[in-house]
């Protein structure tokens, strides 16, 4: 992103466009007067430095304009200088300095993407990185391992580099420690778990309806930003050829590292979820409906960051776009679609040939199955390979069957609609011999048919298969209705819900049910809405 920059009498100064900007650099005025400022970068070598009124307006200097000096500061730089300050250019070549693109907007947060700054060790804070053994357990002795010329030169950076920001020496002869970068299968396998839920991905991009614009965090050197638990770095210690060392921040490969992470950035952005902020892990996605807001909510972020010593890559960062990739989905104003290099993954996908490939194809195809019509159905053949554990591979023509329909399922999936909670619902359903599935629906502005939001499908057990057709498709209205709960319980509008079998129409009539109907009887009455057959 680009922005003017003019003198007083409104000529530009250089080229008149500012287009990047340092990382912050430190910089010394006149008594004493110290800060950390990021220089925005113009073409101008007739000024070295120029400071313009943002950089007057924040320190507020006391200047005799008949003198042209400077006699003195504000009472609040007395000492010292908070922040980034914004409104100079460029003091040093651009050859020398590192720079960041960030809009106007944030440049006065911009030590949230200074490189370095993300390298210093972190304070310790209320989430630090508990490392609790299991009782009567002790840590795996293991030994040092041969290394490459290449591995040891790359040891001896990393410990040079790490040493008193990530890493620090370990004096004393410990039989815990292991070879170079400790793997911590060992000491996961003793660790009391720490569970912390990370977010449900597809409830979280279902509530973006109306935003207009999207940014993009990465957060740098995550899990290192996070100090080990005091007392609790020995449980980290490896050793080298040059010594033994102990881990001062939570390294990468902790079993408890990802929840102990969410938990520490999810109490730092607590009253913003759910408000226009998504966190996951190290990704923070940022939506809004206006211009305005979207910088008012993207700069509480920056400073929450900022005050918690907390830095984002600013070569990652996306800001004010219009759509944007987040956890493998392309989300934009008008809906949640499959990344491209996903789908072209699966279109590539070979045929599994053993059972763990079968596996690794239902994982990764699994979590778009929001996005899928009838997948559980249409999947049913190679899930049922699976039965039995692990065993040959059978692969038979049912399930290639299967697996080209999935295959072509997913190179044509829709773009699926943000749900709108002022607009109606509605709910399609259907089921088979092998499965059941149902769709979320909207109707919006002048278009004929409602845009699917969401869809569900789930594959039948043996006593399910068992039920009579409307039994299955009763089944299926259920299981929809649990699914979409949070949209459909309470709903500004009753919604409709429609079925192919007609008997389904006098459900909360009948007079005679069994005990799993009564139940769902009991469960429909949560709900507001209309039963109509559609053949």
């Amino acid at each position: 992103m680009t922005f003017p920059v003019h003198a007083l009498d409104s000529r530009p100064l250089g080229s008149g466009l500012i287009r990047e900007a340092t990382a912050p650099l430190d910089m010394v005025t006149q008594e004493g007067h110290k800060e950390r400022i990021s220089l925005f970068l113009i073409d101008s070598p007739a000024f070295p430095v120029v400071l313009g009124l943002p950089w007057l307006a924040c320190h507020d200097p006391t200047i005799s304009w008949q003198q042209r000096a400077l006699k003195g500061w504000s009472r609040k730089c007395s000492g010292r200088c908070v922040g980034v300050s914004i409104g100079a250019t460029m003091v040093e070549s651009p050859n020398q300095v590192s720079t960041v693109r960030i809009p106007s907007e944030y440049a006065d947060l911009a030590l949230t993407f200074c490189k370095k700054k993300a390298t210093q060790l972190p304070p310790h804070r209320r989430g630090d990185c508990a490392i609790n053994l299991m009782v009567d357990t002790t840590l795996p002795r293991t030994h040092v391992y041969p290394l490459s010329q290449e591995e040891m030169a790359a040891m001896e950076t990393y410990d040079s580099e790490s040493l008193g920001q990530k890493i620090k020496n370990k004096l004393e002869e410990a039989g815990e420690v292991e070879g170079y970068i400790r793997p911590y299968r060992g000491i996961n396998q003793i660790t009391v778990r720490y569970r912390y839920p990370l977010p449900l991905i597809a409830s979280a991009i279902e509530s973006m309806h109306g935003a207009r614009f999207f940014t993009k965090l990465d957060l740098r050197s995550a899990y290192n930003l996070v100090r080990i638990r005091e007392g609790d770095e020995w449980k980290t210690a490896f050793s080298t050829t040059s010594g033994h060392y102990e881990y001062l921040v939570m390294p990468y490969g902790l079993m408890n590292a990802p929840s102990v992470f969410q938990a520490f950035v999810v109490e730092i952005f607590r009253n913003l979820h759910g408000q226009g902020v998504v966190v996951y892990i190290d990704d923070i996605l940022i939506y809004s409906a206006t211009r305005a807001e979207h910088v008012s909510l993207v700069r509480k972020v920056l400073g929450r960051l900022l005050e918690h010593d907390l830095y984002v890559k600013a070569e990652k960062c996306l800001f004010f776009q219009q759509s944007v990739s987040f956890l493998g989905y392309r989300i934009s104003t008008s809906g949640v679609e499959m990344e491209s290099d996903r789908i072209s993954a699966v279109r590539n996908w070979p045929t599994p040939t053993t059972v763990k490939e079968v596996q690794w194809f239902l994982e990764f195809s699994n979590y778009y199955r929001r996005l899928i019509r009838g997948f559980g159905q249409v999947a049913a053949p190679i899930t049922s390979l699976l039965k039995g554990g692990p065993v040959g591979l059978q692969w038979s023509a049912e399930a290639d069957r299967a697996f080209g329909h999935l295959k072509a399922l997913f190179t044509s999936a829709p773009v699926l609609a943000h749900p709108d909670p002022s607009l109606a619902f509605v709910v399609e359903v259907d089921a088979s011999e092998a499965g059941i599935g149902a769709v979320l629906c909207q109707r919006s502005g002048t278009l004929p048919k409602p845009r699917p939001c969401a869809f569900f499908s789930k594959k039948l057990s043996p006593a399910e298969r068992n039920y009579d057709v409307w039994e299955r498709e009763l089944l299926a209205v259920v299981k929809a209705l649990k699914a979409w709960r949070h949209w459909l319980e309470g709903a500004k509008h009753s919604f409709l819900i429609w079925t192919d079998h007609r008997n389904l129409e006098y459900i909360r009539a009948a007079r005679k049910l069994n005990p799993p109907q009564a139940r769902w009887a009991m469960f429909f009455t949560r709900f507001v809405f209309t039963l109509s057959y559609r053949p």
